[in-house]
């Protein structure tokens, strides 16, 4: 490979790398703590993929996210779900338009919110299945169907979705299959006293600045792109295969803990999401290839949404995130998985 391939590839990710710490910078003028959610949703947004996030009410989600928009120069939309919002109060509809000139008629789609580049879909478990429906094809999709044509959503295209863990009543909970096209959840805990100190004393005086722009909208695809270029050796390959079919109950050489608390495992497409979020993670931190620091830092994330326990494990205390906790002690690491294959470590090669 020559170094006309190879030269941008590597400014790139040094861009990237500034982009990251001046973006965590930008993001602590208005925003308290949270500093591992914020890594999280950085990851997803340059892994080009959607969040989950939960946590009960008052911790700043709507703020972290409105704020990382803003430091990304997107458009951002919040919705707010509700029990009686319908598929086209998101999506858009085929409004009748009359041309006072000529007398004709015709229909023009009109686009509902979902049409930006962050979409936060606030307590999306408080409307019905078939409006949740509607917002997950999009997010998958990409695009909105309407009186039998496409509508592209913009690029890039970021939804994420919020839980409230504390109520459910009169909520229509995500089924799993849906729960899988979220590459993250993330759970948003409370502050520190130290940091709950610093958010009465900054949100209870005179408003200070907004953050400046750190990245233009248009140079994300781009990012995205790049970061799928990050090379990943056959070993962590071998390492996410492993860790994802340890967790289902049909795999002979499970481990005997799976079968009693895992009533359904995690698929295939949460391997892509470990290795795309281990690429991002590794771009954001400047490094030219996944190790096996990086898919065991995203596991949590990536795997918790995707297990299903049983009630033997509910009984005794067990959540996905302890099962995650044994596999990540108990999956062995092959001798040279930190090594990058010849031919994947050509692209980075300075």
């Amino acid at each position: 490979m020559n170094h006309q391939t190879i030269d941008p590839d590597l400014a790139g990710l040094a861009k990237l790398t500034d982009a990251h710490q001046r973006l965590r910078e930008q993001i602590a003028h208005v925003v308290v703590g949270q500093d591992d959610v914020i890594e999280q949703l950085m990851i997803c947004i340059f892994a080009r993929g959607h969040c989950m996030l939960e946590g009960v009410p008052g911790l700043a989600k709507t703020l972290m996210v409105s704020t990382l928009a803003d430091c990304l120069s997107l458009q951002f939309n919040r919705i707010q779900f509700t029990p009686d919002l319908m598929p086209s109060d998101i999506t858009g509809t085929e409004v009748l338009q009359e041309d006072r000139t000529s007398g004709t008629r015709r229909l023009e789609y009109v686009r509902g919110p979902v049409f930006a580049n962050v979409v936060l879909a606030d307590e999306i478990n408080r409307t019905p299945p078939k409006t949740q429906a509607a917002l997950l094809e999009a997010m998958q999709e990409r695009h909105v169907s309407a009186g039998g044509r496409r509508h592209h959503l913009p690029d890039p295209f970021f939804v994420l979705a919020t839980q409230n863990p504390i109520e459910q009543e009169g909520t229509y909970p995500l089924p799993e299959a849906q729960l899988d096209r979220f590459l993250f959840k993330v759970f948003v805990g409370y502050p520190s006293r130290e940091e709950e100190r610093q958010i009465y004393r900054r949100t209870t005086g005179i408003a200070t600045g907004g953050v400046e722009k750190v990245l233009d909208g248009a140079e994300i695809p781009q990012i995205q792109e790049l970061v799928r270029r990050i090379p990943i050796s056959d070993h962590c390959v071998d390492y996410v295969m492993n860790l994802v079919r340890a967790t289902r109950t049909t795999e002979p050489d499970r481990p005997d803990y799976i079968s009693k608390w895992i009533a359904w495992g995690a698929g295939p497409r949460a391997g892509q999401a470990l290795i795309l979020a281990a690429k991002a993670k590794a771009g954001l931190d400047g490094r030219t290839c996944v190790t096996i620091e990086d898919i065991r830092a995203v596991a949590h994330p990536a795997l918790r949404h995707r297990l299903v326990t049983t009630y033997a494990a509910q009984a005794e205390g067990q959540t996905p995130d302890t099962v995650i906790d044994r596999l990540l002690n108990d999956i062995p690491v092959r001798a040279g998985a930190e090594k990058v294959d010849g031919q994947v470590a050509q692209v980075f090669r300075s």
